[in-house]
C-alpha cells in the first residue's frame, strides 16, 4: 500500500505538468525549487515561511530568465538550421 501511495505521489506532479508550456514548466520548477531552498535557509535563520516566500520569488524570476535564454538559444538554432538548408 505504501508503494502505491509513493508511486501516486511521484506520478501526480508529472501528470499535472503534461499540459503546461515549457515556459510554465520552467517557471513552476524555479518557483518550487526556490521555495524549498528558501524554506531550508529560512528555517536556519528562524523564519521558514519568509524564506520560502523569498525563495519562491527568486526562483520564479530565475526560471523565467532561464526560459528567455533557452528560447533565444532555440531561435538562434532554428535560424542557423534554416540558413544551412537554404545553402544546399
Amino acid at each position: 500500500m505504501k508503494k502505491i501511495l509513493l508511486l501516486a505521489a511521484l506520478a501526480l506532479p508529472a501528470a499535472a505538468c503534461a499540459d503546461m508550456t515549457p515556459t510554465q514548466q520552467r517557471a513552476l520548477t524555479g518557483t518550487a525549487g526556490g521555495a524549498g531552498i528558501g524554506a531550508i535557509a529560512g528555517a536556519i535563520g528562524g523564519n521558514a515561511g519568509l524564506g520560502a516566500a523569498a525563495g519562491a520569488g527568486a526562483g520564479l524570476v530565475g526560471g523565467l530568465i532561464f526560459d528567455q535564454a533557452r528560447r533565444s538559444q532555440d531561435a538562434a538554432f532554428q535560424q542557423g538550421f534554416a540558413a544551412g538548408q537554404q545553402r544546399r
